[in-house]
């Protein structure tokens, strides 16, 4: 139930009055209105562990499934911000997916509770989530660390030499 209503709360920053007045009392007892939009009182929002994670997806593959599984292991509601089309541009090429594709496609997978678009500043990111633990991929950067938040570094890794996005573009001929 409160990971439903986080949910439901990061989906439209704020769960809005019109859907908070559907909801059943019990459910609506565990909100506290601010500005118009109901959000989970801190002390429940305390009583979920929530786990954030990232990255591309350009190309969904067996790699980001076990890593998206393992990440989810680490706590109750598992936020995966999508990283947005220029940040690909940045890194040289153009994606094959735009990012709301890719969104979709992310949010699909079972691990996954809410797949975000990505912001321009992720430090924007850790303030709308505000996640328990970050968990990066074996091949990610460790670029956010912020105090009081468990920053986990996977170390599984599916056969890197195929499964890598610019490896399965290379074989494609892309």
């Amino acid at each position: 139930m409160r990971k439903k209503l986080f949910v439901m709360q990061l989906k439209y920053a704020g769960i809005p009055e019109d859907a908070y007045h559907f909801l059943p009392e019990h459910e609506r007892e565990l909100l506290i209105e601010k500005e118009g939009r109901f959000f989970l009182k801190p002390e429940e929002r305390k009583k979920i562990k929530v786990v954030l994670t990232g990255g591309v997806y350009d190309v969904l593959h067996i790699g980001h499934v076990v890593t998206l599984n393992e990440a989810k292991e680490y706590g109750d509601v598992l936020v995966v911000a999508v990283a947005k089309d220029e940040h690909i541009r940045k890194k040289g090429r153009e994606p094959v997916h735009s990012q709301e594709y890719r969104k979709i496609m992310v949010e699909s997978l079972k691990a996954v509770d809410i797949a975000l678009e990505g912001f321009d500043d992720p430090k924007k990111m850790l303030e709308f989530v505000q996640p328990n633990v970050i968990v990066y991929g074996y091949d990610q950067s460790e670029f956010l660390k912020p105090e009081g938040v468990e920053i986990i570094k996977l170390e599984k890794k599916i056969d890197d030499s195929i499964f890598k996005t610019g490896k399965i573009l290379d074989r494609l001929g892309i």
